[in-house]
């Protein structure tokens, strides 16, 4: 039975809920009205016995609505006042998601990010219905705080052959990702001084600081990161296949010194390899790891490869520190979801995440190809042997910009990655090329040619 109010000169559509009859009806009408400012704060609505009548209702259906939505703060009630539609904010003022949607921009070649849309659906659901069909009932109940073992000993093997890590499943943890790592490790070395990249990613210095741990910074030129500055740390937290955002691949000689430098003084290298798999111009470049197994904490993760939704990612630790890192992820979060690290391990096991990984890899490099063919022959154009993005010299950042903003552009900027600003630092923007979906990208990149044409 559908029903028309227009007592307060509002027309409301009531339409009975089928569970619930008119006082559901009445109270989503009433409730919509409010929320979409045909109902104006302070309008005073009729009382119970009047709104009964003019709906051919019983006035306890009547009250029992208005009591519902001045429990909800829609409506207001006083003694000798009636009931009020409430002060409620506007709804241009309360509207994250469209305000969110303005500001978005057009084109998004921001760094740190994959190209989300080739996530491998199928492949990820052959693989969990194959591991939810042979996995134990224990799976289910809580686990090891380093992880499956099914993942573990996956793991052992890929890193082994693909980037050279000495694993054992043993010294394997399973973690949420790279940033749990991070602060895993920073409490367990408590609040010792921690060395990390000039320039580099701020959040992961935040990561750090949040954790109880000290940042210092230490440079990154040509070569990559230098082991002078080292002195005080107790760890350095390096990129070296890929530095970021600088592009740099760590020299053989400055890994010779870093590992020397662990070795003498007690120290420990943080080696984040966050896209060690992505390199172009030939074989991946084995990770550090492998040249002092005992001295570099390995930290990997399925968010470039796979997708960060996933939350997956993996500690390979010198043995003295396995112990304390199960037990800081026991006290954080007890473990990492089961499902998924069984679904990862069976796509390692059967090969399909290096098929995966490769096909990634061929259709980076392309859009690493297409961004070069669109600067054509612009000098400063570095770090594109690998990775999924690049750095382009600039000598105004904030004019550049300003331009891109007007043109809807989003990129990153390396000012906003040193450890202090100013000082005559160099300038560039850092351009992720992994981020834009497909049909956008050679729309972004003529953006991109024209912003900086007119810088």
């Amino acid at each position: 039975m559908d029903a028309f109010w227009s007592g307060v000169g509002v027309d409301l559509h009531l339409e009975p809920d089928a569970a619930d009859g008119r006082r559901a009806g009445l109270e989503r009408a009433l409730r919509d009205a409010v929320r979409d400012g045909r109902l104006a704060p302070g309008t005073r609505l009729p009382a119970t016995r009047r709104l009964a009548a003019e709906l051919g209702i019983s006035r306890g259906t009547a009250k029992s609505a208005y009591d519902q939505l001045i429990a909800e703060g829609y409506l207001t009630a006083r003694q000798g006042s009636g009931t009020q539609v409430a002060p409620l904010p506007s709804p241009a003022a309360d509207a994250p998601e469209a305000t969110a949607r303005a500001r978005a921009p057009r084109f998004d070649l921001r760094p740190g990010s994959p190209d989300v849309g080739t996530f491998p659906a199928a492949a990820w659901l052959r693989a969990l219905r194959r591991a939810i069909a042979s996995a134990p009932s224990l799976a289910y109940d809580y686990g090891d705080p380093r992880g499956r073992i099914e993942l573990r000993t996956a793991l052992s093997g890929y890193l082994g052959r693909a980037r050279g890590v000495i694993a054992p499943p043993e010294r394997i943890v399973v973690t949420s990702g790279y940033v749990q790592g991070l602060a895993l490790l920073t409490r367990v070395l408590d609040a010792g001084v921690i060395a990390m990249e000039d320039p580099g990613l701020p959040f992961h210095r935040d990561v750090v600081r949040h954790n109880g741990g000290t940042v210092a910074p230490v440079e990154v030129d040509e070569r990559g990161v230098s082991v002078r500055g080292l002195d005080d740390a107790a760890a350095v937290v390096v990129t070296p296949a890929h530095q970021y955002p600088t592009g740099v691949t760590l020299h053989p000689e400055r890994r010779r010194a870093l590992t020397d430098w662990a070795r003498a003084r007690g120290g420990l290298i943080v080696e984040d390899d966050y896209d060690g798999e992505f390199r172009y111009d030939r074989q991946p470049v084995g990770a550090l790891q492998g040249m002092a197994p005992g001295h570099v904490v390995y930290l990997g993760t399925a968010s470039k490869t796979l997708g960060p939704a996933l939350r997956l990612g993996w500690m390979v630790l010198p043995p003295h520190l396995v112990d304390a890192i199960a037990d800081a992820k026991l006290h954080t979060d007890h473990h990492t979801e089961s499902i998924g690290q069984l679904a990862l391990a069976e796509m390692i096991t059967s090969h399909a995440y290096d098929r995966h990984v490769r096909a990634c890899r061929l259709r980076y490099r392309r859009r690493r190809d297409q961004l070069l063919d669109r600067l054509g022959t612009r000098r400063g154009v570095r770090g594109i042997a690998a990775g999924l993005h690049a750095l382009i010299d600039v000598s105004d950042e904030g004019a550049v910009l300003a331009q891109a903003a007007e043109e809807g552009l989003a990129v990153g900027h390396l000012g906003e990655h040193w450890h202090t600003a100013g000082g005559g630092r160099p300038q560039g923007l850092v351009v992720g090329y992994g981020t834009p979906r497909e049909r956008v990208y050679p729309e972004a990149l003529e953006v991109l040619g024209r912003v900086l044409e007119g810088a």
